[in-house]
Order: C-alpha cells, then structure tokens, then sequence
C-alpha cells in the first residue's frame, strides 16, 4: 500500500477549499525599533515617547511567527496609535501588505464582508454589541478570531479590557483561540494623554 503524501495531497486539494494548513502571515521587518520608533514621532512629534511595551510591538515586527497582535490595557499608551496607524504603514511599506482597518461597531455591521479580508485591524474590541441582523444573533469577534485560526488571517487588535475580562464577553474558547493566533502586549501606566 502506498504512503500517503501530505504535502502533495494538500496541494492538490487546495483548489477546493480544503485547507487543512492555514495561509498565514509572516512579517520579517529590518531594523524594526528605530521604524516603529519613526512612526511615533511621525505621529506624536515632540511629545514621542518610547514606552517599554513598544519593545514587545518590536518583538512582533522582527518575526510575528504568523501570529496577529492583540495590544490591550490602559487608556491613553499607544495601542490605537501603532495598531491603527502605524503598522497598516509599515506593513504595506516593506511587505506589501494591506490592512484593512476598522473599529469594533463597524466589525459588528460588516460582519460578512469584515471576514472576508486576510489582515484585519479592529479597534476597541469589546466595546461592541450583540450583532443582530434580519433577526439572527451573532457574536461577531468570536465568529472572526474562528475565522481567523481556521484559515490563517492576521488580526491585529486593541482593546481596554483585560484577558480575563474578554474571557467574561466571548468565553473561554474565542479567548483560547487568541491566544493561539497572536501576540498579547499589556499596555500598562499612565495616559499619555494627560
């Protein structure tokens, strides 16, 4: 009886739909620190500040090991800032990527089409509502993050609640899966903003 082979057999059945393998994301970024640091100054001018947490965004920039990035914690530190702004820049730039940004009510609206996309930003998970449409109830960031882990997309997420507390909104399952497809950051301190 002949052996089977994985690799070729995957292959094969990869036009169908079948995918056994997710097409994950890799991003490799040359010298990212002093990019990221660029793009806070870009942003913030005079009032930049390099905050210790950046180092775990560098960290992820160097080699995401196809893993999203979720950055959660405190207001006021940079999440939105470096996930909504400066990452979609930085990856289009050096690896031609297109990130498709959105916060969490619009993720709620858009489900459908949302899911559709293969790198997603979403801002302000947890802040959205039970999405219902035509009747139908849908927790739409928990059908994302299954979406994502079956089929390889990169999420890239911030929030203010903790992981315990996205635990309570999504359960225990959505929160396992996100810790399996990305990178957690604590955004820990002070506002920035005061």
């Amino acid at each position: 009886m002949e052996r089977i082979d994985f690799q070729q057999t995957v292959e094969r059945l990869r036009d169908t739909g079948f995918s056994p393998v997710p097409n994950t994301v890799n991003i490799s970024i040359p010298d990212a620190k002093s990019v990221l640091w660029a793009g806070i100054k870009y942003f913030t001018g005079e009032k930049a500040q390099w905050l210790p947490e950046y180092q775990e965004v560098v960290s992820w920039l160097i080699n995401n090991e196809g893993r999203g990035l979720i950055c959660f914690g405190n207001c006021g530190r940079g999440k939105t800032l470096i996930c909504g702004k400066i990452l979609p820049l930085v990856l289009n730039h050096y690896c031609r990527k297109i990130v498709s940004c959105y916060d969490s009510q619009q993720m709620n609206a858009e489900l459908d089409s949302v899911k559709q996309k293969h790198i997603i930003y979403v801002d302000d998970i947890g802040t959205e509502n039970l999405s219902v449409k035509y009747g139908e109830k849908r927790l739409a960031f928990a059908e994302l993050t299954d979406e994502a882990e079956k089929k390889g997309k990169l999420l890239i997420l911030t929030t203010n609640l903790s992981i315990e507390e996205l635990g309570e909104k999504y359960g225990e399952r959505t929160v396992d899966r996100l810790r399996a497809i990305t990178k957690t950051v604590l955004f820990a301190g002070e506002s920035l903003r005061r």
